[in-house]
């Protein structure tokens, strides 16, 4: 049998940190496991070759974040043709970073007479408005007839959400070619033991008043505050404003509780900007954390706490819920209860769904963990049980499976 070849589009990939980088390096090694020829067009600080593992991974020179439109486009428009000087693959995956990669996947498919699958982890254009990008009425309609046209001609659209599928097959897409594979934690955060089920603590993390001697920089507790840890992106598809109000709420009224918000952007120095304006000492900022401490940092939270534009939903999700289900943490989803996370919350009984505006509902929710451990520890249940079900293994084993479906036309059955 011919050995099969795919070939992956995406701005990010480590060590250009990104959480779809991160997922692409995990699903790229399981296809080189199988066999397969894997290539990856991306970005990097140079425009380079190189190999990670059997990986081949062609660079192109960007920015670790694009100050504009303008750049996400120019970001595009390299890929393409770096893309193209590629010898033809059995499949082309486009992503959703630059925005609006499925357009250059299906022209480098068509032309490399490639298979197409679209791997969908955000919804453009649709999505362009809730980022604050408004484009003229005509040029939106544009773009989103040929994503349309892109969508319909691709022989596999996965989906992260089960949300984004029911918008998909609405718009008229045929249901029998979307496939809803969840996203999955990082691989440092699986624990087999939590995903079991059997690493049960016997109290919220909270209640231990051990001394650690680790460095400030792995940032595990040192005191017995209550802590609502926020990981990640914030910006404007993941707003902060309820989040502040409610930390203003619990300074007077719960000063054991804290906040603590671990990343780095623009988001987080408005973050920053506004704790000082409001003098919030409950609320903690760290820097981005190295993967070799980010399991200590996902167990540190006693809650964990997720934030979505209301306008968000059906059109992106958040990859965090995945980590506070792999730490086995409850967890607050700010945000539409229409969405793939507030489902997965309520459907696992994993936490708490809220709306944005409501500050006073978010600072009751986190109270109450606090003060019922019986509350903390169903929850933590639901978590620990929905750990089980968003494992890296199933969601890869998934993907590889419906690989090997579009190009089985092609080259057979898998062997």
């Amino acid at each position: 049998m011919q050995r099969p070849s795919i070939l992956f589009i995406n701005r990010v990939y480590p060590p250009m940190r990104g959480a779809t980088g991160r997922l692409l390096r995990d699903l790229a090694r399981a296809f080189a496991r199988e066999g397969w020829r894997v290539t990856v067009v991306t970005c990097g600080d140079k425009s380079t070759q190189e190999r990670d593992g059997a990986i081949r991974v062609i660079r192109v020179k960007g920015t670790q974040k694009p100050k504009s439109a303008l750049g996400y486009l120019w970001a595009l428009l390299k890929l393409s043709l770096a893309a193209l000087k590629q010898p033809s693959n059995h499949i082309v995956v486009s992503m959703t970073d630059p925005p609006l990669s499925i357009l250059a996947g299906q022209f480098i498919a068509r032309r490399k007479k490639s298979r197409h699958i679209h791997w969908c982890q955000d919804m453009y254009p649709d999505l362009l408005p809730v980022l604050g990008t408004h484009l003229p009425n005509g040029l939106m309609h544009m773009l989103k007839r040929k994503t349309q046209n892109a969508l319909a001609a691709c022989d596999r659209i996965i989906v992260i959400g089960r949300c984004m599928g029911r918008i998909l097959s609405n718009e008229g897409h045929d249901p029998r070619l979307i496939t809803f594979i969840p996203n999955w934690p990082d691989l440092e955060l699986v624990n087999p033991a939590l995903a079991k089920g059997t690493n049960k603590p016997s109290a919220p993390p909270h209640i231990y008043s051990k001394s650690y001697s680790k460095p400030p920089e792995q940032q595990i507790k040192s005191s017995p505050r209550f802590r609502v840890l926020y990981a990640g992106n914030l910006g404007l598809a993941h707003p902060i404003d309820t989040i502040i109000d409610a930390a203003a709420i619990l300074q007077k009224d719960e000063p054991n509780i804290e906040f603590v918000f671990v990343g780095e952007g623009k988001g987080h120095d408005e973050l920053a900007k506004r704790r000082s304006q409001k003098q919030l000492d409950n609320i903690r900022l760290m820097p981005y954390q190295p993967n070799a401490h980010l399991s200590d940092i996902m167990q540190s939270g006693d809650l964990h706490l997720i934030s979505m534009h209301e306008d968000a939903a059906g059109l992106l999700v958040p990859c965090k819920l995945y980590s506070a289900y792999a730490a086995g943490r409850p967890c607050i989803f700010v945000g539409p209860s229409a969405c793939e996370t507030a489902k997965s919350i309520e459907d696992f009984e994993a936490g708490h769904v809220l709306p944005q505006g409501d500050p006073k509902a978010l600072a009751a929710a986190i109270s109450s963990y606090l003060h019922s451990s019986d509350q903390w520890f169903n929850a933590q249940k639901g978590a620990m049980k929905a750990a089980q079900t968003y494992m890296p293994k199933q969601s890869i084993e998934a993907w590889v499976k419906r690989a090997w479906t579009v190009i089985e036309p092609d080259l057979g059955p898998a062997p």
